[in-house]
């Protein structure tokens, strides 16, 4: 999550309660309490379960002496359940006339009524009653559904609220064909733990289990993921573990023990996992949650540098086994690009599958844009664009080390662990007035990095737009109320003018402050714009580009063993790809301007007999470029005249 938004201001699941792995956390009683919990009949630690006998009720509140229920049906009837204590922190009890639809309130003995803190769906508002949900009432479709293999991940970042007119759930259904023909085959949605407000990024979110009313009920966030699943797609869900929104979480109230103050965080209070088991519990529970009742297939952990454990067992690599347990992805934000994160079990890491990678998209910026806020630690030269190719980030970094990020060598571990991008939601709301890339680069230069981002060896992440070169902007929003929105504001701004490059651009234009109504419109899509000439021409580029990464499995290596990685001569870059008959070379130029000669460059020899043929490039007159070649297959000769990156196949 983006360090600029400054707001100023255990049990386990019973399906998992014989498993040996528990003798192995370190927590006192857990495989205990694990046992009481499936004699209960419960999935969960905690929240309003149906079954059988009715509605079973389940709180942890160590401090309370008394905790009740305040219930009201949906015919406006309503009655008092008092939970009893179980000794461990824990309150529950059974409503034999509970069912689904049902509203409810805890008491924890003071007289005040507050929301439930795994509420299943907050129809009215995060700080109102929670509704009772039966998720056995939506009838899944995807029984035959098998996920894309990780190294096979094409992926695709929106914002529901944005994505479409309608802002829903179903409205994003409505894109889902477009997305396949596309060429991806994962959809990552960002966060949709409940927030406060009518629209917001989701990285204020306080709501845990409780997808954002705003975008439609549960049953219609089930409906896109089953919908995804049948046109192809995987759904991975952007969670947000590191802390709570500065409005609405009452979780303070229910235990103190959810926080600890020997850490920080820029957004909020840290978590405390390293001695509650049942903080742990929690967490473990929502990733257990999300999969089980809604299909997920994976999970993007936001900002996992700011998730601080001291345990001898941290919880990232607690979570991925839950996670991995069920078949499903697990990937991790992470300033400080660590291998040890995204390595095995057995090599002492958390066997993450992947972490944003975010060095390939700053140096292919700074090389496009010399006004980029990323200039300075990043030059944008060829040498370090190759380095990045080579080990996944910079290595070695040339900043001292954990001045703030550490860069490991990474050469050793598998491409796909590492995802790039030229875009996502950070990069775009980083800056003052929320542009894209393309806004700022000619569309030579934006076509270059496009097909360089999907034809790397590494795992691709598109955000939303991008593929036509969207002309709206995606910008920072809220809506708090006014008081905090208005600290909120001023925070950003202040955080801004930090950057050279903005303070001019502060002084001369209207700061779109997050919590107006048309910050959020004018980060709507504007979908007229894929049938434009232009925008229409960067879209077929995007669709070819990834038909070749999906049709040849040279560009989604398993290893490094059979792709390498150049800076020619003539200061071209050049990819080799070779696997089984495969051979393929990509060569790139950012910048233009760059001639050579491919029969006097070592890395580009072939056996006798065999020549290089042009199989695509990014200037070709159907992406909206000039009919002029940059390379003569008769002479070797390389000349490009613009930024282009060219893909030749042997033959």
């Amino acid at each position: 999550m983006t360090a600029l938004l400054n707001q100023s201001g255990s049990d386990i699941s019973y399906c998992y309660a014989t498993r040996p792995r528990f003798a192995r956390m370190g927590q006192p009683n857990t495989l205990v309490r694990a046992i009481a919990l499936a004699m209960s009949g419960r999935k969960y630690s905690q929240g309003a379960e149906i079954g059988r006998d009715g509605v079973h009720y389940r709180v942890w509140a160590p401090k309370a002496e008394r905790v009740s229920v305040a219930v009201t049906t949906e015919g406006g009837e309503t009655r008092k359940l008092e939970l009893a204590g179980e000794g461990n922190g824990y309150h529950s009890g059974l409503d034999a006339s509970g069912r689904a639809g049902d509203r409810y309130l805890y008491d924890l003995g003071t007289g005040k009524l507050l929301p439930c803190p795994v509420s299943r769906y907050q129809p009215d508002d995060v700080s109102g009653p929670a509704m009772v949900v039966d998720p056995g009432d939506f009838r899944w479709t995807d029984e035959t559904w098998s996920r894309p293999a990780f190294r096979d991940l094409i992926i695709y970042e929106l914002h529901v609220g944005t994505f479409t007119p309608e802002g829903t759930y179903r409205g994003v259904i409505e894109r889902l064909s477009y997305l396949r023909d596309l060429g991806v085959n994962a959809i990552e949605l960002m966060p949709l733990a409940d927030f406060p407000g009518r629209h917001n990024w989701g990285y204020d979110g306080v709501r845990l289990y409780a997808p954002a009313r705003g975008y439609g009920a549960p049953d219609d966030l089930r409906a896109l993921v089953d919908a995804a699943h049948a046109h192809g797609l995987a759904v991975i869900l952007d969670v947000v573990y590191n802390h709570f929104g500065p409005d609405g979480n009452y979780l303070r109230e229910f235990s103190p023990d959810y926080f600890e103050s020997r850490h920080h965080t820029p957004w909020g209070e840290a978590i405390n996992f390293s001695s509650s088991p049942e903080v742990r519990a929690y967490y473990g529970d929502n990733i257990r949650y999300w999969h089980d009742e809604f299909h997920f297939d994976g999970f993007r952990l936001d900002a996992t540098h700011a998730i601080f454990d001291d345990s001898k067992r941290h919880i990232l690599a607690e979570l991925g086994e839950v996670a991995h347990d069920r078949g499903c992805y697990i990937i991790a934000e992470d300033e400080r690009n660590l291998a040890k994160l995204i390595s095995p079990l057995n090599e002492d890491g958390s066997d993450v599958n992947a972490v944003w990678a975010d060095d390939f998209h700053h140096s292919v910026e700074v090389g496009l844009i010399r006004s980029s806020m990323y200039a300075g630690t990043f030059q944008g030269q060829l040498p370090e664009l190759v380095n990045i190719l080579q080990n996944g980030w910079v290595y070695p970094p040339p900043w001292p080390a954990g001045q703030p990020r550490y860069n490991t060598a990474g050469s050793h571990l598998p491409p796909e662990r590492f995802v790039f991008c030229i875009s996502n939601h950070d990069q775009c709301g980083n800056r003052a007035f929320g542009e894209r890339l393309n806004h700022f680069v000619t569309p030579e230069g934006y076509r270059a990095a496009s097909a360089l981002l999907c034809l790397a060896p590494y795992t691709p992440l598109l955000f939303m737009g991008q593929e036509w070169g969207a002309s709206t902007p995606f910008l920072y929003f809220t809506d708090h109320h006014a008081e905090l929105g208005r600290l909120v504001s001023e925070g950003r701004r202040k955080d801004l003018q930090k950057f050279p490059i903005f303070v001019k651009e502060l002084s001369e234009r209207d700061f779109p402050s997050p919590q107006a109504r048309e910050t959020f419109a004018q980060s709507k899509l504007q979908w007229k714009e894929t049938t434009m000439a232009g925008h229409g021409a960067c879209l077929k580029l995007y669709r070819e580009a990834l038909r070749l990464r999906r049709k040849y499995a040279a560009f989604r290596p398993v290893d490094r063993q059979h792709t390498k990685v150049a800076a020619l001569s003539c200061e071209v870059l050049a990819i080799r790809y070779q696997a089984e008959a495969e051979d393929w070379l990509l060569l790139g130029d950012l910048r233009g301007g760059h001639s050579g000669d491919l029969s006097q460059e070592t890395f580009c020899q072939l056996e006798p007999g065999r020549t290089w043929q042009v199989a695509f490039s990014s200037n070709a007159p159907q992406f909206g470029g000039s009919s002029r070649g940059s390379y003569d297959p008769q002479t070797g000769r390389l000349a490009f005249s613009h930024p282009e990156v060219l893909l030749l196949r042997a033959e």
